[in-house]
């Protein structure tokens, strides 16, 4: 008899679970149903591309790390792999005390690492600079258990560096506040470095060099050059149609002896003998019936925030800058957190004679504005973007993207609860995996690395005690 894998949630995670499990079923001929269970009317989560007159506009997501190789691989094995594109490396600002200041050459994840571009850099004071000197000298950062990214590095570096360079990288990633974001959960490196260099920039600099190159600099993100939808696109054509449920939300999940049953909103009920989760943090309580192992998880934040892609013509941007684009430090009398200049960072996105600005707002104290209308945000993004670029014409067109609570918060003793949850799992519902953005990091390449790590742990559970229980003759 056949085994039954149920995948709840229809994002990048469950998708890559879905299909890698597909493909071990097909290649070692595995006796395995699978249904992928999706609570929206269409996969792919926060994926999502609109292809217009010759411009390709992520509303999600626009690029995946290219050192981390699970996306690109996954791109391979769906036959992707000529339509990824590097981004064009360019220089990035950060705005702060109300204009433009290029990223101080060296700079690794914020951190400084050479001496030169950081003292002449406008970003600073110089008493902020000067501070951010006793990193030499300051001993090791003694920690119990875990701490937050801003009190790590305010003690470091001081305020001015944090608040001008780190926190608008950094913060970016989570589109959260790195003074409640888990500093083992989010960037355990950079302690591990401290501990061992005790100088955090020295350590850096030791441990990540920077690449002196010939010729051009090759960008370190990749995507895909007709939208990042046609992974997902992709892999729905690898799974049969009988295998994806859309429109149907899964209410609870029950273990009835050595299986489990599904029961879903439409009152129909699924039996099944191993199940992997993919769904954001705040669903994960209901779903387990709020055994107090999941408590926790209620009071994680998710921040909200919103995108605005915006088309004009080229002789529209009467102050041009070389560059991709932009992060806003939080002192300034601005409400755009950061801004991709698409049509120079990537080519394919916008045809020839237009520019394509994407805009972010949102942040964990001011998550009210994405609730503004499209028009109200538009009028937002506009006027920051004249303080910098001097736009006076109206834009051809935009299209304005909401996530609403779509952004997990890391907050401090994040790997605490996390591992709580495993514990749980393996002793009182072995066969059952909770995975996703909400747990174990919030790249493309990390979601798509759980997803295949999952495949790999049901099927262990599935087969390998029937493999035990065979005579080897």
């Amino acid at each position: 008899m056949n085994k039954k894998v149920v995948i709840i949630g229809g994002g990048i995670t469950g998708l890559t679970s879905a299909y890698y499990l597909k493909q071990e079923k097909l290649k070692n001929n595995l006796p395995i149903d699978i249904q992928l269970i999706e609570g929206s009317s269409r996969l792919g989560g926060k994926i999502q591309t609109i292809r217009k007159d010759g411009f390709v506009i992520e509303r999600g997501p626009d690029s995946f790390l290219a050192r981390k190789k699970s996306a690109y691989r996954l791109a391979e094995n769906l036959g992707i792999q000529d339509q990824i594109v590097f981004n064009s490396s360019g220089k990035s600002y950060v705005l702060a005390h109300n204009k433009l200041h290029g990223m101080p050459e060296g700079s690794n994840m914020g951190i400084p690492t050479q001496i030169k571009p950081f003292i002449f850099s406008g970003l600073f004071s110089p008493a902020g600079k000067i501070r951010a000197g006793l990193d030499f000298v300051l001993p090791k950062t003694h920690v119990q258990g875990d701490m937050s990214l801003g009190k790590f590095f305010r003690r470091r570096l001081g305020n001015e560096v944090v608040e001008n360079l780190i926190e608008p990288l950094l913060s970016g990633i989570y589109s959260g506040d790195i003074d409640q974001m888990s500093l083992m959960a989010t960037f355990p490196q950079f302690f591990q470095i401290e501990q061992k260099h005790q100088s955090i920039v020295l350590g850096m600099k030791k441990e990540m060099p920077m690449k002196k190159s010939k010729g051009p600099r090759k960008g370190i993100f990749q995507t895909v050059s007709t939208g990042l939808q046609t992974i997902v696109e992709r892999i729905e054509e690898e799974l049969d149609p009988e295998e994806v449920l859309k429109g149907v939300q899964v209410v609870n999940i029950n273990k009835v002896g050595k299986k489990y049953e599904i029961v879903l909103s439409n009152n129909e009920k699924i039996e099944s003998d191993s199940i992997i989760v993919t769904v954001p943090h705040r669903f994960i309580p209901q779903l387990f019936n709020n055994k107090p192992v999941f408590e926790p998880f209620k009071k994680v934040p998710s921040t909200s925030v919103a995108n605005v892609a915006i088309a004009f013509p080229e002789h529209a941007i009467k102050k041009d800058i070389n560059g991709t684009g932009f992060v806003v430090s939080r002192n300034n009398d601005y409400n755009i957190t950061a801004c991709t200049w698409t049509h120079k960072k990537w080519a394919h996105a916008c045809p020839k004679g237009k520019v394509l600005l994407r805009c972010y707002v949102g942040r964990p104290y001011n998550k009210e504005i994405v609730d503004k209308t499209d028009e109200e945000l538009v009028e937002i993004v506009l006027e920051d973007l004249r303080k910098t670029m001097d736009i006076t014409e109206k834009p051809e067109f935009y299209i304005v993207s909401r996530w609403k609570d779509a952004m997990p918060q890391y907050t401090i003793n994040h790997k605490e609860r996390t591992k709580n949850m495993e514990q749980y799992l393996q002793k009182e519902m072995p066969g059952v995996s909770v995975i996703g953005c909400s747990f174990y990091g919030s790249g493309l390449p990390d979601c798509i690395d759980q997803g295949e790590k999952a495949v790999s742990d049901t099927i262990e559970y599935l087969f390998s005690r029937e493999k035990q229980a065979v005579p080897n003759y």
